[in-house]
């Protein structure tokens, strides 16, 4: 869309560009304990390694996707509708949430009752807002805290391994190179871990115990079930959450936004 095209919630579209294949890769899921625990990962391939016998087949490299369901071919994506509510089972069987008859800021009700915005809404949307019961906590550091695993925890666990242990078992089976890289990849330098006890394999119980103790934080609001699970903490591969953007003040997109 041009800068001079009017936006009306009709024709609204997804861009071409948005959802192209990326090359020499491809968008795959690996399941966890129930079948809507499907965590998405990027499968980049890799050229044949030369040999005297006539190359060896490399497996491909599984790293984070965040790009949601923009990069699956296989996704019907319709803006007007919203992404899937991936996580809205998740946060109903645990019966702490309920259902608010409308919006509760007096900026929403005042915005859901301007008759100027209809052209711009989209009526497939009629999500309506959760709030936690009353004396109930609908953190992951509650649950966390209370021994409990949610589909959450068990989400990052497996995205944090990357396919780790598939990927060095499709190279054990490559042949005698590939027993050499296995061994050489599953090698880890020992590092500091500072107090943690960090497992070889990051398992949904090490993602708990973490939280727990305020070392990592999963940022999944009980009003965007859409948002993949992603943990934030210095035992993970994600370090830092930054909201970065445009600033009025300066040209440069990496300038940090402040909040007041």
């Amino acid at each position: 869309m041009n800068a001079t095209e009017q936006f009306l919630a009709a024709n609204a579209h997804v861009d071409e560009a948005a959802v192209q294949p990326l090359p020499n890769s491809r968008k795959v899921y690996i399941e966890g304990s129930r079948p809507d625990i499907r965590v998405p990962m990027r499968a980049i391939s890799q050229a044949d390694t030369p040999t005297a016998f006539g190359g060896e087949k490399n497996p491909p490299i599984y790293v984070y996707d965040c790009s949601g369901p923009y990069s699956d071919p296989e996704a019907k994506i319709d803006i007007r509708s919203g992404l899937p509510a991936l996580r809205a089972q998740w946060i109903a069987e645990r019966g702490d949430v309920e259902e608010l008859a409308g919006l509760s800021s007096e900026f929403g009700q005042k915005r859901a009752t301007d008759k100027s915005l209809d052209e711009l809404r989209f009526p497939g949307l009629h999500r309506k807002p959760l709030r936690a019961k009353a004396g109930r906590n609908v953190s992951q550091m509650h649950y966390a805290r209370q021994g409990i695993i949610t589909p959450e925890m068990e989400y990052v666990a497996i995205r944090e391994n990357l396919n780790r242990r598939a990927y060095i078992e499709s190279l054990r089976s490559t042949g005698k190179m590939g027993e050499k890289m296995a061994a050489l990849l599953g090698r880890q330098h020992p590092g500091q871990n500072f107090g943690a006890s960090i497992p070889e394999e990051i398992t949904p119980e090490f993602v708990r115990s973490e939280i727990a103790r305020g070392r990592a934080i999963i940022p999944n609001n009980i009003n965007h079930p859409e948002s993949e699970p992603m943990i934030i903490g210095r035992n993970f591969l994600v370090k830092i959450n930054a909201n970065i953007g445009n600033s009025a003040l300066g040209s440069s997109p990496f300038r940090k936004k402040s909040r007041r």
